[in-house]
């Protein structure tokens, strides 16, 4: 008989802790008849699928891949911090063919209360990568009145749930922030914009939650990179450099900003 490989062996084990192969695949969500083959060494699953096992099972994804005396010990003393994890990143990228019709880049515009009376226009873009849908965002903005120059860059995650698309993005900086933003996805009968809420902090108003509306201006998969950049920074409210529809959504009842009051 062939020697069975690692992943193979280490996969029979995790299996032989639940009741039974069709219980693990109805709560994973994976085709029986697929799973099989998992477990038969006959196949392997892409890198999407091993960490929607791994997640259930409470282990990375890697482990399966260590020896066999190793993995049985992370089975039965597993990690605490990556089983709550597991539950979390189960999520993402949630319904990975929906989410896929909205790959691309963006224009983005939502209102900050470090910008009082002004949008911020930033860019950002969704790709897939290795069975997940990362975000990319820049914000670049000059402010000459105030001699402010102000370049940021995010990196984060997306997931397509309940015809909702959520993204979750940290700032690459010395001093990181988090910031969450959950967007409906296009109507039948557009294609160009996504809209919802963010929510971040503001970091000149010292460092206050806040929740605005943000709508995405869909720029297709291959736009000029160099004037997508360039219509990054801050417009009036009222400026009509910016679309009708971004106005249109922006200054729609009831137009506020949701902040902490500062003297709460």
């Amino acid at each position: 008989m062939p020697e069975i490989d690692a992943f193979t062996e280490n996969l029979r084990f995790a299996c032989a802790t639940r009741p039974s192969i069709s219980q693990i695949c109805r709560e994973i969500g994976i085709n029986r008849q697929q799973f099989n083959r998992y477990i038969s060494g006959e196949a392997r699953p892409s890198a999407h699928n091993l960490s929607r096992i791994a997640a259930f099972f409470g282990v990375g994804s890697q482990d399966f891949f260590l020896a066999a005396a190793a993995f049985q010990t992370r089975m039965t003393r597993p990690d605490q911090r990556r089983v709550d994890g597991g539950l979390l990143l189960e999520g993402l990228p949630g319904d990975l063919p929906s989410l896929r019709r909205h790959l691309g880049y963006y224009q983005t515009y939502h209102l900050s209360p470090s910008w009082p009376g002004l949008v911020v226009c930033s860019c950002a873009r969704l790709m897939e990568d290795n069975g997940s849908v990362q975000v990319k965002s820049i914000e670049r903005i000059r402010d000459a009145a105030h001699e402010i120059r102000q370049y940021s860059k995010y990196i984060g995650l997306a997931a397509y749930l309940r015809n909702r698309i959520f993204i979750t993005e940290r700032s690459v900086s010395r001093q990181p922030m988090m910031s969450q933003t959950i967007l409906v996805p296009f109507e039948v009968h557009q294609r160009v914009y996504l809209r919802g809420v963010t929510m971040g902090v503001s970091w000149r108003k010292e460092n206050l939650p806040y929740a605005s509306r943000v709508i995405w201006r869909y720029l297709g998969t291959n736009p000029d990179k160099r004037q997508v950049l360039s219509r990054c920074g801050v417009l009036p409210e009222h400026s009509r450099q910016l679309p009708a529809t971004v106005r249109g959504y922006l200054e729609a009842p009831p137009f506020s900003i949701l902040s902490v009051p500062e003297n709460f």
